[in-house]
C-alpha cells in the first residue's frame, strides 16, 4: 500500500492467492477497500484469501471469457487498483487490463523468470491506466520492519496460515517452496518463536 496510495472505499483486484497476495488483501483491508477480489486457479487457496477478508474469489478456468473481460463488466469498467502476486507476464498484462480506463492502477509485484519481458498496446496507457512495479511493497527495511513485527507481535496484522512444532521446521521449508498456500510460522512447546521475517518474505 505504499507503492500507490489506495483509498477507502476503492476496489481491487489480486492475482495469486499465495503467501504474497494474502498479504496484499490484508494491505487492502487496513486500507479501507470497499471490495477485494480474489483471483487465482487454485480453488483451495479460497476459503484462506476470504479468511483474509477478501470479498470474492474467482478462478479464470472456471470462466467462459478472458478473467479481465469478466472482471471489467463486474466492476462496471474496471477495479481501481489490481496487484499481480504470481509472477507470470500474461497475467501482468490481465492485471493491466482490469485497472479503470482512466485512473486505474496496476501494480507488478512478482519477479518475472530472467529474460521474460512484459507487454500491452499502447492504447492501455493512453487510455489513463498506471503500470507500476514495487519491491519489497515499498517498504523501507531499516525504518519498516520493526514496525511490521511490532504490529504483527500486538495482531494488528495477520501473516500466518499454520502453526508448525519447532520440529517440522524442515517440513514448513519444504511447504514454503511448494505450491503450499503460504508461509509457516514455527513454535516449540516451551518456547514460541515467531520469525516474523521468514513469515512475510515466505
Amino acid at each position: 500500500m505504499n507503492t500507490v496510495k489506495v483509498e477507502p472505499g476503492s476496489t481491487c483486484a489480486i492475482f495469486g492467492l499465495g503467501g504474497v497476495g494474502l498479504g496484499m488483501i490484508m494491505g487492502c483491508k487496513v486500507a479501507g477497500v470497499s471490495q477485494i477480489i480474489g483471483i487465482d486457479i487454485k480453488k483451495d487457496k479460497f476459503a484462506k484469501a476470504k479468511e483474509f477478508v477478501a470479498s470474492e474469489c474467482i478462478n479464470p478456468q472456471d470462466l467462459s471469457k478472458l478473467v479481465q473481460e469478466v472482471l471489467i463488466e463486474m466492476i462496471d469498467g474496471g477495479v481501481d487498483y489490481s496487484f499481480e502476486c504470481i509472477s507470470n507476464v500474461k497475467v501482468m498484462r490481465a492485471a493491466l487490463e482490469v485497472a479503470h480506463k482512466g485512473w486505474g492502477v496496476s501494480v507488478v509485484v512478482g519477479i518475472a523468470a530472467s529474460g521474460e519481458e512484459i507487454a500491452t498496446p499502447q492504447f492501455q496507457l493512453v487510455t489513463g491506466c498506471t503500470w507500476k512495479g514495487t519491491a519489497f511493497g515499498g517498504w523501507k527495511s531499516v525504518e519498516s520492519v520493526p514496525k511490521l513485527v511490532s504490529e504483527y507481535m500486538s495482531k494488528e496484522i495477520k501473516v500466518l496460515t499454520d502453526t508448525l512444532s519447532f520440529d517440522q521446521i524442515s517440513k514448513g521449508f519444504d511447504l514454503m517452496h511448494s505450491d503450499y498456500i503460504c508461509s509457516k510460522d514455527v513454535s516449540s512447546e516451551e518456547n514460541t518463536v515467531h520469525p516474523v521475517l521468514f513469515s512475510v518474505m515466505g
